[in-house]
């Protein structure tokens, strides 16, 4: 059973920096590409970062492109997210999220792409 949990979200000030961690476990979690997706009230789920199952390729979204660093660790089946500079346009809930797709070549640009999900803790930034 796939199992993914998050740790290390909060409430930060503005400008301030936050690192998500998620560890997983019922796969063999190399195989498969991860990335976090968040989701803000009212708001559609947007992938902010992912990356592939190597380690090899990564993708950010936008937004977030110079301020957020995904990493993984394929021998501890972790993935990480280093969250700076955060906005007010940040708040949401961050979700680790698995590819299911063994070995994909491309990295996963969309919530569609991912087919498990951990719980997701709650990123607030102060003003």
């Amino acid at each position: 059973q796939v199992h993914l949990v998050e740790s290390g979200g909060g409430v930060v000030q503005t400008g301030g920096s936050l690192r998500l961690s998620c560890t997983a476990s019922g796969r063999t979690w190399n195989n498969y590409g991860m990335g976090w997706v968040r989701q803000a009230p009212g708001k559609a789920r947007e992938v902010v970062a992912a990356i592939r199952w190597n380690g090899q390729r990564t993708y950010y979204a936008e937004s977030v492109r110079t301020r957020f660093i995904i990493s993984r660790d394929n021998a501890k089946n972790t993935e990480d997210l280093q969250m700076t500079t955060l906005t007010p346009e940040d708040p949401a809930t961050y979700s680790c999220a698995g590819d299911l797709r063994p070995y994909y070549g491309g990295t996963s640009e969309y919530p569609a792409d991912f087919s498990a999900w951990g719980q997701g803790p709650p990123v607030t930034v102060s003003s």
